[in-house]
């Protein structure tokens, strides 16, 4: 038995492969080249395939025949039985060029090599994308009734389903998958897309909300959603039983969930809040879809619909699988699979082992240090209170990942040890010490660095001064104030305003203000601390307003208590719960990689929300802790210091 197959290393393609090497004969694998064949044989390997049964052949699907050379052409032509056409392009991301040329073009192409090869049978992957966005039941039999083909995809794969029903002198299978995830067993995956899209904001609503925040959702249309070890025991059985020649078969599910079942799924497996209310979106129908389209293409919601999507990292396409709106009848298939023992696993039953092999192996930020290395080589980062803390454990991070640091600091023997120790690093490091709460020394600094270096890209406003006082304490002391503001409000305001105009010319660049949990959370004590954080969040955020559209970025971390020498003096943070310098230093990385407008821990952000909805109920809150939490750091009664430990403890991150 001979077996032609292109796409064979990609997803769908390894796993067929495991069932087809069980059978006895040979197999000819489409390569591009010697990596893709080393590929190939690893593959191969753990499947018993040994180099005389699988065979690389090397082309391309963008050429005629594809690319095969003649002494292939002639050593395969009366040998194969089965042509398996898997190779495309299952991006919804990619361009309409790239996808034409794979999806139809290669399609095309790989029917001429049949003819040329006089196959036995021709078996085409195509997709219930083939269908467009047909609204109703869709069977096994339609093909010409899909519509709303507008999305390259959609169009691209129902195109090559089309070349392949013309083809009238092959002998041809079509299948259709649903939206193909994981192995339902192990929840093994090599690729992002469909309900995978959607996993990196659930994942932030987990980090940043209780699990038990009730959210507003929608319900959606029913995703097809299948496993890809039942595409591929499917595929195999259907290819090799006798007398289904010519027919179509959909891979479905034949009991899909909507898509707000589908995110509350996928929720549970990730332990972040459900919708607990869903929109059912079908009430929008009431207004003509001529007139929502008309509406959508309004400039000013064009851009920021782009913008929410690109904030989160989905494709537009992706509202549209929220709304899909066929449904897929695969009763046919289904009962001629029963027949061989193969069903489609309920979602239900595997959705924590997807959601499980994706956070474990295909989480970007799995891989956070190469994502960052590759964002910030060459990079100018301005890091300033760089000697000590966060800033040095930050630029300690920062060392190997060929970004020049700019390290800004009052003390030059501090910093001259830190510079040393990132250079032990193999870190590129520039010493400048500067008081940044003296303007002609701030500006100083500013044209130093852009007589030097010619700019900055990414500028870290980390330097700043706590004052821990209650305001009774403080009638007389305006100068606490005036001194937070001078570092942490103008301080930072100094360095922002003088590389805003550079940034904006190269329309890139990253500004990061270290702010505290005490802005979210109105902790008492410390309103000049706080005070002047709030200050430079409200110019943030007026600014990232302006600037929004020419690719400058800013990011508030909203800082829980860490352990630095900023909080030495007071002794009862030596016994409550604090993140270290180093964990502190994580969220600044994570902030340069992903860019958010804000980092804050779940009790910040629900500090936020209190005081949002019953600001009365947080101000007591607040209150009962400023009286626990006397100014006597001295506590003599030790029930007395155990609550505060537990209280605070309770509350952790908070100042008091």
């Amino acid at each position: 038995m001979g077996y032609f197959i292109t796409g064979i290393t990609g997803f769908i393609g390894r796993f067929l492969l495991a069932r087809l090497a069980i059978r006895p004969g040979t197999f000819y694998c489409l390569v591009r080249s010697e990596s893709d064949a080393a590929r190939l044989h690893e593959i191969g390997a753990p499947l018993g395939l040994s180099p005389e049964r699988l065979i690389p052949i090397y082309g391309d699907i963008t050429k005629p025949n594809l690319g095969l050379s003649d002494a292939d052409i002639q050593r395969l032509t009366g040998h194969i039985d089965h042509l398996f056409h898997l190779a495309a392009i299952y991006d919804l991301k990619a361009s309409a060029e790239s996808q034409i040329r794979a999806n139809v073009e290669g399609t095309k192409n790989t029917i001429a090599l049949a003819r040329t090869l006089s196959v036995g049978r021709f078996h085409h992957i195509s997709s219930i994308a083939a269908a467009g966005l047909y609204r109703g039941h869709f069977n096994e039999n339609m093909f010409a009734e899909a519509e709303q083909l507008e999305h390259p995809y959609f169009l691209t794969k129902h195109l090559a389903e089309k070349a392949v029903r013309e083809a009238t002198d092959l002998t041809v299978r079509i299948y259709r998958p649903g939206i193909v995830v994981g192995d339902s067993n192990s929840g093994e995956a090599d690729r992002v897309d469909g309900p995978y899209l959607f996993f990196k904001l659930l994942q932030k609503l987990r980090d940043n909300l209780p699990r038990w925040v009730p959210l507003l959702g929608v319900e959606g249309g029913r995703l097809n959603i299948v496993p890809v070890d039942f595409v591929a025991d499917a595929m195999d059985y259907l290819a090799h039983r006798e007398g289904l020649d010519g027919q179509c078969f959909h891979l479905t599910d034949p009991a899909p969930m909507r898509a707000g079942e589908v995110l509350n799924l996928f929720a549970d497996a990730g332990h972040a809040p459900r919708m607990a209310m869903r929109i059912n979106t079908r009430l929008f129908d009431v207004v003509p879809r001529h007139l929502w389209q008309s509406m959508m293409q309004s400039p000013p919601l064009k851009r920021i619909g782009r913008a929410v999507l690109e904030e989160y990292g989905l494709p537009e396409t992706a509202l549209q699988l929220i709304n899909y709106p066929t449904r897929f009848d695969c009763a046919q298939t289904h009962a001629l699979l029963a027949e061989g023992d193969i069903h489609c696993p309920p979602l239900p039953s595997y959705a924590e082992k997807i959601w499980d092999y994706w956070e474990r192996n295909l989480d970007p930020d799995r891989f956070v240090e190469q994502s960052l290395c590759h964002r910030l080589a060459g990079q100018r980062v301005l890091l300033t209170g760089a000697s000590s803390g966060i800033g040095l454990a930050t630029a300690l991070k920062l060392a190997p990942c060929g970004a020049r640091l700019l390290l800004v600091a009052r003390e030059a023997e501090e910093l001259g040890q830190a510079c040393q120790q990132i250079t032990e690093l193999g870190g590129e490091v520039y010493p400048y010490v500067a008081d940044l709460t003296d303007a002609t020394e701030a500006e100083h600094l500013l044209a130093r660095i852009e007589a030097e270096h010619g700019g900055v890209d990414l500028l870290i406003n980390n330097a700043g001064r706590s004052i821990r006082r209650p305001v009774a304490e403080s009638l007389d002391r305006l100068h606490d104030f005036e001194r937070t503001m001078a570092i942490n409000y103008f301080g930072a305001l100094r360095l922002t305003l003088g590389v805003l105009e550079g940034m904006s010319q190269r329309r890139k660049g990253q500004i990061i203000n270290i702010s505290s949990i005490g802005v979210l959370t109105n902790a008492p004590r410390f309103s000049a601390y706080v005070a002047s954080k709030a200050a430079l969040e409200a110019f943030t955020r007026c600014a990232a307003a302006e600037y929004s559209d020419i690719g400058v970025r800013f990011t508030t971390i909203n800082m829980p208590l860490v352990r630095t020498p900023m909080i030495a003096p007071t002794k009862l943070y030596q016994q409550v719960p604090t993140l270290t310098p180093e964990q502190a230093a994580d969220m600044v990385l994570q902030g340069i990689l992903h860019q958010p407008k804000r980092i804050a821990t779940r009790l910040g952000v629900f500090g936020a929300v209190l005081h949002a909805v019953a600001p009365k109920l947080a101000e007591i809150v607040m209150n009962s802790a400023f009286r626990m939490f006397d100014e006597d750091d001295r506590e003599r009664d030790l029930t007395r210091q155990q609550e505060k430990i537990t209280f605070a403890a309770l509350l952790r991150g908070i100042h008091f």
